[in-house]
């Protein structure tokens, strides 16, 4: 008996072991573009002046801001702060100011605010700007538009810019959405690109200069330090990196999932997508319409890679604060699985078949603009107000993302 107890012992051993060893062989330790530049000794910066472009995203695996080690090993002579600021201190939408960064004393100058552009009189102090931001993988998230603006602001100048490349949080295999078209173009929809364009930010900026996306008639002087230990496959919970929060409603990677699910129906109404509530962009809920009901139809429609239960909640602030919404939790079940964008779509057509009232698009004339720049046309939303039937409009939706794919290829520095 005490044998069969210590087989049985060494039996759930190996088995812990071993399950142990799986989950570290599946979560690698991805090193990020200022790492691998650090281990070169900061050879691309030495005896240049440096501007930096980043935020509270822009750090090592200890956590420590690209901020204080640039600072500390080479000439760091100008911040560049894009929304949110280089130190995560200014709300969505919030201008942000020039100012002087208090830690390095390094003046910081705004590229949201009054210039979304870096202009002459900043780039004459800088020999190179190098950019270091997590982004979510999604075109009307800013942080890509600003690195645009200061590829093409440095082509003009004649100056360097270096990416520091970080991991694309969806993965480097999903492509959704069209691409914007002639006349959409904002700075949520800065370039020819899908809504979730599958590419990190070193391959989108190589894209962007390659393919002569910029607003300008020069290429941009450009160096991609590519990270180590990444590929095609791997979405953020396989790197083995803490997340930062990218922006106050992106809190965590799951959340940067959910973004390209609400995010578009959300320039409609933030509330209907759980911002002021404690579950941004994971929500789609309506005032009225029972959770139930809809979490049953949302549920059958057979999505991949997700499931959908019933909530109820009350918005702590914005506009919806204080009133009772219900709908759906969209729960991701597979996170390299389904149609990410589509989600919202199919929650405007179900959410109409179970109440013909519902119209989200009433009264909200002034957002239309705003809508339509997510969606890169204006062609979704006119279809959507006709009939509220997403079905037909697949072959639209999805229709420029093989073609993307091809163009964007040439263009990887990662395989899977």
């Amino acid at each position: 008996m005490k044998r069969v107890k210590r087989l049985v012992f060494r039996v759930s051993l190996l088995l812990l072991f071993s399950s142990v060893l799986s989950y570290h062989e599946a979560v690698a330790q991805v090193k990020t573009g200022i790492e691998v530049l650090r281990d070169r000794q900061f050879d691309l910066l030495q005896g240049k002046r440096v501007g930096l472009v980043t935020n509270p995203t822009g750090v090592d695996s200890h956590l420590r801001s690209t901020i204080d080690i640039l600072h500390e090993h080479v000439n760091l002579t100008l911040l560049f702060g894009p929304e949110h600021g280089v130190r995560g201190d200014f709300s969505a939408g919030d201008h942000v100011q020039n100012a002087v960064d208090e830690k390095t004393g390094v003046p910081v100058y705004s590229l949201y605010g009054k210039n979304r552009k870096p202009g002459p009189e900043a780039l004459e102090k800088v020999d190179v700007i190098v950019y270091d931001i997590q982004d979510i993988g999604t075109r009307s998230y800013t942080y890509i538009s600003t690195m645009g603006l200061v590829m093409e602001a440095a082509a003009e100048m004649d100056k360097e810019v270096i990416i520091l490349d970080r991991p694309n949080p969806l993965g480097g295999d999903r492509v959704e959405g069209p691409l914007v078209e002639e006349g959409f173009h904002s700075f949520i929809s800065q370039y020819e690109i899908p809504y979730i364009y599958g590419l990190t930010c070193g391959e989108l900026a190589l894209m962007l200069n390659g393919q002569g996306m910029l607003h300008t008639s020069k290429k941009c002087r450009l160096q991609v330090v590519p990270m180590e230990g990444w590929s095609r496959n791997m979405t953020f919970d396989r790197t083995g990196l803490q997340w930062v929060p990218t922006s106050p409603h992106i809190p965590d990677y799951r959340t940067a999932f959910c973004y390209p699910a609400t995010g578009i129906i959300g320039e409609l109404d933030p509330a209907m997508i759980g911002i002021g509530y404690t579950l941004p962009f994971q929500v789609l809920a309506t005032g009225h319409i029972d959770a139930g009901r809809l979490s049953s139809a949302m549920n059958a429609l057979g999505l991949e890679g997700v499931i959908f239960r019933p909530i109820y909640f009350k918005p702590y602030y914005m506009s919806g604060k204080g009133i009772p919404m219900q709908g759906v939790q969209i729960h991701l079940t597979d996170l390299s699985a389904g149609n990410l964008t589509s989600i919202q779509f199919w929650f405007l057509q179900e959410a109409r078949r179970l109440d013909p009232a519902f119209d989200p698009f009433e009264g909200k004339e002034d957002r239309y603009r705003m809508f339509d720049y997510g969606c890169g046309s204006d062609h979704l939303r006119i279809s959507m107000q006709e009939n509220f039937d997403f079905e037909r409009l697949q072959e639209y939706w999805n229709g420029a993302e093989e073609q993307f794919r091809i163009l964007s290829s040439e263009y990887y520095l990662y395989t899977r």
